[in-house]
């Protein structure tokens, strides 16, 4: 199951909301995150509830369209409970954007490509870590923002410590691929 449906399974087990709740609260609740777009709110709640995990409680019409009331089923409650029982395992393989154009920069181009490379995407690294850290300090951030931020900051301090000993070894690494 995906992950946007593990989330609207987890959001329904809350209480009844329509789509257009659930994709509000899927965007507050998981800030800075890839907001859920209207059409897949809606194409994944047709899914879960094909599947039996929710089903549809009632319509209204407040003021606009009609709106259908989702609530989450005893199958969709052991689904939830099941996902969140899950350990997510290490990513089993490596990949990335960054990592192969780096490689491809030293086999196609060279070490100078891949230094310029790696100091392009170490400056844009630094930049969206000084943004996030300033979303830490604003008192107007919410707490799911300073969580998220959090993720990010450590993932981005990660790649930071990679780029910075990959700079270091492009000499190197050129020469193995040009062996």
């Amino acid at each position: 199951m995906s992950l946007a449906s593990n989330v609207l399974l987890g959001l329904l087990s809350t209480g009844p909301q329509h789509g257009y709740e659930l994709k509000r609260a899927y965007d507050e609740h998981l800030p800075r995150a890839k907001p859920l777009a209207f059409g897949q709110t809606y194409a994944t709640l047709g899914r879960l509830e094909r599947d039996g995990l929710i089903e549809q409680t009632g319509r209204d019409r407040e003021g606009g369209p009609d709106r259908t009331l989702y609530a989450v089923t005893d199958a969709g409650r052991a689904a939830l409970g099941e996902w969140l029982d899950t350990v997510e395992p290490p990513a089993p393989h490596v990949t990335s954007v960054l990592l192969a154009k780096v490689m491809v920069a030293l086999l196609a181009t060279g070490s100078g490509k891949a230094r310029e490379c790696l100091a392009a995407q170490r400056a844009a690294h630094s930049a969206r870590l000084r943004e996030l850290t300033a979303v830490k300090s604003d008192p107007s951030a919410s707490l799911g923002d300073v969580v998220a931020a959090d993720f990010a900051i450590v993932h981005l301090d990660a790649d930071l410590r990679w780029l910075r000993t990959t700079l270091e070894r492009v000499a190197d690494l050129h020469r193995e691929v040009h062996a």
